[in-house]
């Protein structure tokens, strides 16, 4: 595994495309609404993404079609934006990247489509919860299994399962890198964190069981029990104190 440190002026430049797509996805929510299309959201978030001068990690990339990666209720990650229409209630993870300068930015946020169920509320706020347990836990000399264990341990404790087949990771130049990131682990174990890491970290908690299963689309992940799941994202580099939130608004 080599995992590759940033420089300030590299971090400074992540921060830059953290940025834009933060900017894409506060004005996705602020749009997001019932009798919507998800293509819809897609639509918007390419406007916005010319708009402030990046360019899509995600359209293309192993042939996914879209800017955009739309996934509701029991869609855990990757759902493709199309005609389906939202309903009030739905629970919906939008999940964009944007490349500014040849540096990535990636996050993902899970937001209700109006009204939405007291259950299907608390599981949006564990999963954000779970987030930034693990972004308190990311600093220099703390191991990568510190990190993916504070997950967990939240997650489990409000009674939600962790998806164990899907993982955050490392993020730079290009949008996947070394280390993989998974959100549960064993502390005190893993790679050391260093200064200029940066990461990807994102948990995905479901009502019921962490089993996952794929669409015939070969992109659209679900929940193998068909119970709700919610998703969050940030990009953090890795500093001499506190982690810095290079997707933070």
């Amino acid at each position: 595994m080599s995992i590759i440190t940033k420089s300030e002026r590299e971090i400074a430049i992540m921060r830059q495309a953290g940025n834009i797509v933060a900017t894409v996805l506060k004005e996705l929510k602020s749009q997001i609404k019932p009798g919507m299309k998800t293509k819809e959201l897609d639509i918007i978030a390419e406007r916005e993404l010319k708009k402030l001068g990046g360019q899509s990690s995600f359209k293309g990339y192993r042939g996914y079609p879209a800017n955009l990666c739309v996934s509701v209720n029991d869609e855990i990650v990757h759902g493709i934006p199309g005609k389906r229409v939202l309903q009030e209630g739905d629970i919906v993870s939008l999940d964009f990247g944007a490349v500014y300068n040849g540096f990535q930015g990636d996050a993902a946020i899970t937001v209700g489509v109006g009204k939405i169920s007291d259950k299907a509320a608390s599981l949006v706020i564990a999963a954000e919860g779970a987030l930034k347990q693990g972004i308190a836990t990311v600093r220099v000399g703390a191991r990568l299994g510190d990190v993916s264990y504070a997950i967990q341990q939240y997650a489990e404790a409000k009674g939600f399962a962790v998806v164990r087949e899907y993982t955050g990771h490392g993020i730079g130049r290009d949008m996947h890198e070394d280390p993989l990131i998974p959100n549960y682990g064993v502390p005190h174990t893993g790679p050391v964190l260093k200064k200029g890491m940066v990461l990807a970290l994102e948990p995905m908690l479901n009502i019921g069981g962490w089993r996952t299963k794929v669409d015939t689309d070969n992109w659209t992940v679900r929940t193998a029990d068909g119970s709700l799941s919610a998703h969050f994202e940030h990009t953090v580099a890795v500093t001499d104190g506190e982690a810095a939130v290079l997707t933070a608004v």
